[in-house]
């Protein structure tokens, strides 16, 4: 499990509105039974209310998704589907955002 993974939502709750969930937990915690996820939406479900700092926009498997930083949450590592793509090249702006939520700037 790779920090920058985004994973199939196995929650059949949750999956039309989050389909997939990005770990961004450091590797160096992968030991731990939980980590720490943003849920990522379709962009056509939510990119009216997404504002662009908080909410960046990726792209996985062609998919536009918007990653919904506002939302993320503590998991247990068993909820994480299988994996569906690397988000890495997105680091910057997933940092980003979190650093919005957290400091607000």
């Amino acid at each position: 499990m790779a920090q920058f993974t985004a994973y199939a939502n196995s929650n059949p709750v949750t999956q039309q509105q989050y389909p997939y969930l990005l770990d961004i937990q450091s590797d160096l915690l992968s030991e731990l039974k939980t980590t720490v996820v943003i849920p990522l939406s379709p962009a056509k479900l939510v990119a009216a209310i997404s504002l662009s700092r908080l909410n960046p926009s990726l792209t996985l498997n062609g998919e536009q998704l918007i990653a919904m930083t506002q939302d993320l949450a503590g998991i247990d590592r068993r909820q994480l589907g299988a994996a569906a793509g690397d988000l890495s090249t997105y680091r910057s702006e997933i940092i980003a955002a979190l650093d919005f939520v957290i400091s607000g700037i």
